[in-house]
């Protein structure tokens, strides 16, 4: 059968990226308890096309998903990179995985049993120059904190809320997703948790009165720990708090890249 994708262009236009997106996938994935985690992932698969042809073969970039056996880690994520390019006759190849991840985590004083839900994310690049120019590793964390401006202003409480912390890493050598999601969760006024029974909540409420922290606070507090890891080589941090008394979010953002000695 003739194949259009592999005719010749004429316009003499390379394109950047090319492919499939936001494909949805169930993939296993490495857990440090249970050995590994079923979950549904969100993919976006991409290559690079030569001025000199029609198109890609959208139909290679599922059956390179279809024969890794669903199997998606830190530790064959250039093995897939690199089969993108092979199977493509592609120069560079980008792969972006987004999936929920889900750990069990106990109230902290009934001890009840609930799962978290945690937003994850692979995302890397490989060329012909730099071989795997980067690969990152990102978590979203819920996390509680509390206002010190209004716990120091106020008679009786202080307003806290719900947001969001997102951390990426890049990094010289493997880890555990819970580790990082654990040093986010340190960095809060207080971690969040599916179940609650009333002893519950009255720690958590009162964790949080004792340890209150601006989205300033957070980010700060997460980069400090992340420079306490040599395997870390660059990050960005952002912290979104969702105001309970303002009709706006609070943010902050920093990045990093770090340097040796």
């Amino acid at each position: 059968m003739k194949d259009v994708q592999s005719m010749p262009d004429s316009r003499n236009i390379d394109i950047d990226r090319v492919g499939v997106k936001n494909v949805k996938y169930p993939i296993t994935v490495l857990d440090k308890v249970n050995g590994f985690q079923n979950t549904v992932a969100t993919i976006n698969m991409y290559v690079s096309l030569p001025h000199n042809y029609k198109g890609t073969h959208m139909s290679r970039f599922l059956e390179i998903l279809h024969s890794n056996q669903r199997m998606i880690s830190m530790r064959n994520f250039a093995q897939i990179l690199r089969e993108m390019k092979q199977r493509l006759n592609a120069e560079s190849a980008r792969l972006e995985v987004s999936f929920p991840y889900f750990i069990k985590k106990d109230a902290p004083i009934t001890g009840a049993p609930g799962y978290m839900e945690y937003m994850c994310g692979f995302a890397g690049e490989m060329d012909d120059t730099h071989g795997v120019k980067h690969f990152t590793v990102s978590v979203s964390v819920p996390v509680t904190t509390l206002c010190p401006c209004s716990r120091e202003i106020s008679e009786q409480g202080a307003h806290n809320q719900r947001g969001f912390v997102k951390v990426a890493v890049d990094f010289k050598r493997f880890f555990w997703i819970e580790d990082l999601i654990a040093l986010i969760e340190e960095s809060s006024s207080c971690d969040i948790y599916s179940v609650l029974k009333r002893e519950d909540e009255k720690f958590v409420t009162e964790k949080a009165f004792q340890n209150p922290k601006f989205v300033e606070d957070v980010v700060r507090d997460v980069a400090e720990r992340l420079m306490q890891h040599e395997n870390i080589t660059h990050y960005t941090i952002e912290a979104e708090n969702f105001e309970s008394i303002h009709n706006h979010s609070a943010y902050a953002f920093l990045e990093k890249t770090m340097t040796e000695g």
